[in-house]
């Protein structure tokens, strides 16, 4: 019999690799000298935070523990003063010092992290990616040192970094024409026209996900600067493949419209609450991205819209017609209505959504307030051949009527319920002991019973939660009394 003392390294090494867990990685070093050294030697992927005390010094102690670090992680989610100080400025030299094989940096919630900090990464020459979410003390200033410094950069992610307001960054990536993945969320000082600013970069961009705080949404509205600057500059963004504009503003000329029948590559999009999006922007966008899997809308309100727009648009069913006869490969759907206090009264009618189920190999589908949908489409969705993921949301206009017909649908296996009013534990009886599901979530139904639901699917997940009802109903008393032809 082989000891474990005389196992190959790069056996113990295969062995480490197949162990995920940290702390199980921590109680094998534990157990003998050649494996604590091993371990430290393989160990590339680090993830610290409000357990770092004192900070500084116990992040030099693990830098020269695990010298071949490739990955770090550092979050203070949750952090309060009686755990102890945060990492601060000299921390980040630690890093950069102490991992020269440093490629990917998070830096979560690190609220006492300044330029000065962020400006000593920039001597960490194989750095490729950046996170920052949450750091307020950021500014353009720390960022605009980073780019500089690490030429290799692909992946950036800001979110929430407040103070981020200098734009000279985003026009040195630009040139640098290395940027893969993008994400910028609520930076309030980044809106939709900055975006112009990277030039050439486009042409390998490859993910872009950008997310306008919403409450600052106004003041971007008419920046006409940046309009003149998306209109004078061709956009070459055919490399990307996943595509993400939350709370922006798509309107003729305004930045962000100027892409979406550009993107002949992409294969997901993701639309959440844009103003002034137009059937024709949705139009161009099928019939350029012909590998299209997977799209997401959220429709606003439409008592939002005038708000915003002098003359608001509603995307309709040629938006969802035009995609299901261009995107052929379309596997996942998800369609919802502003959580506003008012949904949208009209917009996607049920022959659209079925256009997409008849023609596509839909494989996913999640509507959510989307009146419209009723147990004649529930009862179309019989002919779904590829359907394998539903998840109705507020959907008030299914009954038992439409929830018994699951049982005919030939590959479901995973459903989802979410604050539906008109189904009760009659229409879950078909479903009972047949084994046809394989997961069954029910959540803030009030006709639905947790004894009601048992045996349904393998997997069953109940919760009941509903304080949500008072103003549902009131949401709907408005949708069929005062807008009773809307409702028919």
């Amino acid at each position: 019999m082989v000891s474990m003392d005389n196992l190959p390294d790069q056996l113990v090494w295969e062995i480490f690799s197949k162990i995920k867990n940290t702390v199980d990685r921590n109680s094998i070093s534990l157990t003998c000298k050649r494996f604590h050294n091993l371990d430290n030697e393989q160990r590339n992927h680090l993830r610290v935070g409000c357990g770092l005390n004192p900070a500084n010094e116990a992040l030099t102690s693990l830098c020269h523990r695990f010298p071949n670090l490739t990955k770090v992680e550092i979050t203070y989610a949750g952090w309060m003063s009686k755990l102890g100080k945060q990492l601060e400025d000299p921390g980040l030299f630690v890093l950069s010092d102490a991992c020269p094989f440093l490629t990917d940096l998070s830096l979560s919630y690190c609220t006492f992290i300044t330029d000065a900090g962020l400006s000593c990464l920039a001597s960490c020459s194989k750095l490729s990616s950046l996170k920052l979410n949450f750091t307020p003390r950021i500014t353009g200033c720390g960022i605009f040192s980073i780019v500089v410094g690490c030429k290799n950069l692909t992946v950036l992610h800001l979110i929430r970094c407040l103070n981020v307001s200098n734009l000279e960054w985003l026009e040195c990536l630009g040139r640098l024409e290395t940027l893969e993945d993008l994400c910028v969320k609520n930076c309030r000082g980044i809106g939709e026209g900055a975006l112009v600013k990277l030039g050439p970069t486009w042409r390998n961009l490859k993910r872009l996900q950008f997310e306008v705080d919403a409450n600052y949404r106004y003041m971007k509205l008419y920046d006409r600067l940046a309009v003149d600057r998306w209109q004078k500059q061709w956009v070459q963004c055919e490399s990307i493949v996943e595509l993400s504009l939350i709370n922006c503003i798509i309107s003729p000329g305004r930045g962000l419209a100027c892409i979406l029948d550009k993107c002949k590559n992409l294969e997901k999009v993701h639309l959440d609450m844009c103003i002034g999006a137009r059937d024709c922007d949705i139009i161009g966008l099928a019939k350029n991205s012909r590998n299209l899997r997977s799209i997401s809308i959220r429709v606003p309100s439409d008592f939002s819209l005038p708000l915003l727009m002098e003359n608001p648009l509603r995307l309709t069913d040629e938006s969802l017609k035009a995609v299901a006869e261009n995107c052929t490969l379309l596997e996942s759907v998800t369609l919802s209505f502003s959580d506003g206090e008012f949904p949208s009264l009209s917009s996607f009618s049920l022959d659209g959504i079925l256009s997409l189920i008849k023609m596509c190999p839909v494989k996913e589908l999640c509507l959510d307030r989307v009146y419209s949908f009723n147990n004649v489409g529930m009862e179309a969705l019989c002919s779904a051949d590829n359907l394998e993921t539903l998840e109705l949301a507020r959907c008030q206009e299914i009954s038992d009527e439409g929830l018994e017909l699951l049982a005919r649908y030939p590959r479901l296996r995973v459903l989802r319920l979410t604050k539906c009013l008109g189904v009760t534990d009659d229409g879950f009886r078909p479903l009972i002991g047949s084994g046809k599901l394989e997961v069954l979530v029910v959540n803030d139904c009030p006709q639905v019973s947790h004894m009601g639901i048992q045996r349904a699917a393998k997997f069953v997940s109940f919760k009941q939660d509903l304080s949500w009802i008072s103003g549902t109903i009131y949401v709907i008393y408005l949708r069929f009394v005062c807008h009773p032809r809307e409702s028919t």
